[in-house]
């Protein structure tokens, strides 16, 4: 395993991180399916064997299930990671997910994190999405997030899924050490604007997606369906033409990887870990392969010429 400085302030982390979303379980709207927790716990200590010290998780990846596992899962080893969760981003009475940044609403959520995860304190603290249903502007949820670091509770502050504007907005309150956008071979956008404005800044990045929600896995065919209880089968990336036209895509990075003599997979990690902004990328995880799979590509080095073929190997 390899491992980065986060943004100028922040700590070394390993260049592969951890995701939780899909160990969250059935029980919620943006679900990957059902999950066997053993089989969720497994993944953790894989991860921890391999030198994986990045943890990302959400309260609302499985309605809290996520963080209460992760937390176990860590056990004794909880202070030899950093362990990253989420706010802004959380459900209602009627387990419908609301987005809500004001300063009264992210330090509950912080305090129930901290049980949920077992933790007296959270490493990284991100903003899961800009607050678009309480309207509270960005650098009123910035000056909850600065209590939060003055108080103790919370060691560094991220974003994610932010604009520059808004990064900007809320480095008005306090310095933002991470930003976690989506990132992929597939879908490139950050590197537009957002990643040299993080590496201008000293923002480090964790990118999410990596593999575009498992496109990028190699494992699925033109005639794959997702289950109905799985969030992809209704989204237009995973279903009908765009789905086929992903894997069109798929088939030419097939032939890139082969020649390197790696997986899809692992190349299209590496190809998010070359750009400079990179600290760490985050691998979704329900099995323990998963993780032991994907470890090659913390060595992948790809040159300025590979990494043009593989853009215009998918270039609409």
């Amino acid at each position: 395993m390899k491992y980065r400085k986060l943004g100028k302030n922040g700590p070394e982390i390993s260049v592969i991180g951890f995701g939780s979303w899909a160990i969250g379980g059935g029980n919620w709207e943006m679900s990957w399916g059902d999950q066997d927790d053993h089989q969720s716990m497994e993944s953790v200590r894989a991860a921890l064997d391999a030198g994986v010290t990045f943890f990302d998780t959400a309260p609302v990846y499985g309605l809290g299930h996520a963080e209460e596992l992760i937390g176990k899962a860590l056990g004794s080893d909880r202070d030899q990671v950093v362990l990253a969760t989420k706010c802004g981003y959380l459900w209602d009475e009627n387990q419908r997910l609301v987005k809500n940044g004001t300063f009264d609403s992210i330090m509950r959520e912080a305090e129930a994190s901290l049980r949920r995860l077992g933790t007296d304190t959270i490493d990284l603290y991100q903003v899961h999405y800009p607050d678009t249903d309480a309207h509270a502007p960005a650098d009123e949820t910035m000056r909850a997030m600065e209590q939060l670091v003055k108080d103790g509770k919370v060691r560094y502050i991220g974003l994610c899924n932010y604009t520059v504007p808004l990064i900007e907005q809320s480095m008005s309150v306090r310095h933002v050490d991470s930003l976690q956008p989506p990132y992929s071979i597939l879908v490139p956008q950050a590197e537009r604007e957002l990643l040299p404005y993080c590496l201008e800044q000293g923002i480090g990045v964790v990118a999410y997606s990596p593999l575009a929600s498992g496109l990028l896995s190699g494992k699925y065919t033109h005639d794959t369906r997702f289950a109905d209880d799985d969030w992809r089968s209704k989204h237009k990336a995973y279903t009908g033409e765009s789905f086929k036209r992903n894997m069109d895509r798929v088939e030419k990075l097939k032939s890139i990887a082969a020649r390197l003599d790696i997986t899809v997979p692992q190349l299209a990690i590496g190809y998010a870990l070359a750009h400079p902004a990179l600290t760490s990328a985050i691998v979704g995880v329900r099995r323990p392969e998963h993780i032991t799979s994907i470890l090659a590509a913390a060595e992948v080095e790809l040159d300025h010429a590979t990494l043009a073929e593989i853009r215009a190997a998918v270039a609409r």
